[in-house]
């Protein structure tokens, strides 16, 4: 290779070296990346659930929960919770107390208003004495016209029939016998049997 020819070769190659250290040297710098963090898990709520609730207690509930989901998570409702007034859809807010409140406690009767005057109880046993029911009582084996028509349901026509039924037959043994006096059904002997009696035989 002539001299001419080598010194074109090196200029060629000093070029290109100048020009690569040129571009390094005016490059603009590189930025460093980016690196993107996960967005931060909320935390949970912590609520304090106390009163009329099956357990109360202090629970962690998630972001977006509501007092229902704190009252279902003691456990729910005590059967004497007083639910008025009560924003069960309420969002809660971290360390927020809930008090549940209970229904006002029903009256109770006292003995002094269950008790009985003794002396009214001693002039209703009186008045329901053997002696005195019987005596209001009407023997259909004895009772005249008069004493017989007075029952419901029995006139003066009934009544007849009962006095000849007890002279041509005895007297009457059971009060249901009555039944056998013609005029005298069910619905009749319904209405009388507690107001007669056979008393004893004559």
């Amino acid at each position: 290779m002539n001299k001419p020819l080598w010194w074109v070769a090196f200029g060629i190659l000093g070029g290109l070296l100048g020009a690569g250290v040129l571009f390094l040297i005016t490059r603009p710098p590189r930025g460093e990346p980016v690196a993107l963090l996960p967005p931060p898990t909320p935390l949970p709520k912590i609520i304090y659930v106390t009163g009329a609730v099956i357990q109360e207690g202090i629970y962690s509930l998630p972001v977006g929960s509501r007092v229902n989901d704190a009252i279902q998570a003691a456990g729910g409702f005590a059967i004497d919770a007083n639910t008025n007034g009560i924003n069960l859809a309420a969002l809660l807010v971290d360390g927020e107390q809930i008090v549940v409140p209970k229904l006002p406690p029903t009256p109770e009767l006292s003995t002094d208003d269950l008790s009985i005057d003794e002396s009214n109880t001693d002039e209703l046993s009186t008045d329901i004495s053997p002696s005195r029911t019987s005596s209001l009582l009407v023997n259909i084996n004895t009772a005249t016209l008069e004493e017989l028509d007075e029952l419901p349901g029995i006139g003066p026509v009934i009544g007849q029939a009962i006095i000849d039924y007890r002279n041509a037959n005895g007297p009457f043994a059971r009060i249901e016998d009555i039944q056998d006096v013609s005029g005298i059904g069910p619905v009749t002997y319904e209405k009388i049997k507690d107001l007669i009696t056979v008393g004893s035989s004559p």
